[in-house]
């Protein structure tokens, strides 16, 4: 499933900022999905004082959400925790895990940034690169960006914006319960990933493939 573009992951910090800013123009930000019928969730969990890496990912059917795959890799950390190189830290993990499954999910919605980072090359971006598969990113928390007040109801949402550029978008998932933040990883558009996370929250805050990601790592 994933390719070869980007195999070295112990590496310097410098050169990890280097090829995100080599990288940030292959990001493709127009829709190149085509029927999804399964969506992934990936989640990364530390153990060891972060020593090790626990990757989990679960495939669910669309658009009824019923789980049918998951898979768990665990491998040694090789990179440190450095806010806005987390995919450095988490994606080996994650690709090793994507590797073990039979099924290949034509839409992964990734717990964290998307281009709403700094170089405009999050986790979401950097993992939908190697995969080749649309991608999203879905943070609870914000990053970067600044937006306009958001209305109380579920599916309310307002651009998210980085000196003058839009990155993403604020998210209201559960209506009176605080926002998430939708940003595009790659071959997909903003308005439609914001569908397509929105499509896949039930009644809880987080996306279904997130909260399902999320306890199959802390149960392993």
């Amino acid at each position: 499933m994933a390719n070869d573009k980007q195999r070295s992951w112990s590496i310097k910090v410098e050169e990890a900022i280097a090829i995100q800013q080599q990288l940030r123009s292959e990001v493709i930000t127009k829709d190149q999905l085509g029927t999804v019928q399964y969506v992934a969730g990936v989640d990364v969990g530390f153990e060891e004082d972060g020593a090790v890496s626990r990757a989990a990912v679960v495939v669910l059917s669309f658009p009824d959400l019923q789980l049918h795959e998951q898979a768990i890799a665990i491998r040694p950390t090789t990179f440190p925790y450095t806010p806005g190189l987390l995919s450095f830290r988490e994606v080996p993990a994650i690709l090793e895990a994507l590797e073990k499954l039979r099924i290949i999910p034509d839409l992964i919605l990734c717990d964290g940034q998307g281009i709403a980072h700094p170089r405009r090359f999050g986790l979401a971006c950097h993992l939908g690169f190697l995969t080749e598969i649309p991608s999203i990113g879905v943070a609870k928390s914000l990053f970067i960006g600044e937006h306009d007040e958001l209305a109380l109801e579920k599916g309310s949402w307002q651009p998210l914006r980085d000196k003058g550029e839009v990155i993403g978008a604020v998210v209201r998932s559960r209506t009176n319960v605080k926002p998430i933040y939708v940003s595009l990883g790659h071959l997909i558009s903003l308005r439609t990933a914001i569908d397509y996370v929105l499509r896949c929250t039930t009644e809880y805050r987080l996306p279904q493939t997130t909260r399902l990601a999320d306890q199959l790592s802390r149960s392993a």
